[in-house]
């Protein structure tokens, strides 16, 4: 019985946990809220054309 509420009291720590990681994730050095920064883009992929082929890009 003793394992077993060991076990529980484990599991609902663990799964706790992930919700205080996600809170704040932007917060400066002093722990105050600041803005984001913006996500990369994505890197630029070859143009292909309907075929599969590789074809010159439009700027």
């Amino acid at each position: 019985m003793r394992k077993l509420a060991i076990a529980l009291t484990a599991a609902m720590a663990m799964a706790a946990t992930p919700l205080t990681a996600y809170a704040a994730p932007c917060k400066d050095a002093k722990g105050r809220f600041v803005k984001c920064p913006a996500a990369k883009p994505a890197p630029k992929k070859p143009c292909r054309d309907a075929k599969g082929k590789f074809t010159k890009c439009p700027r």
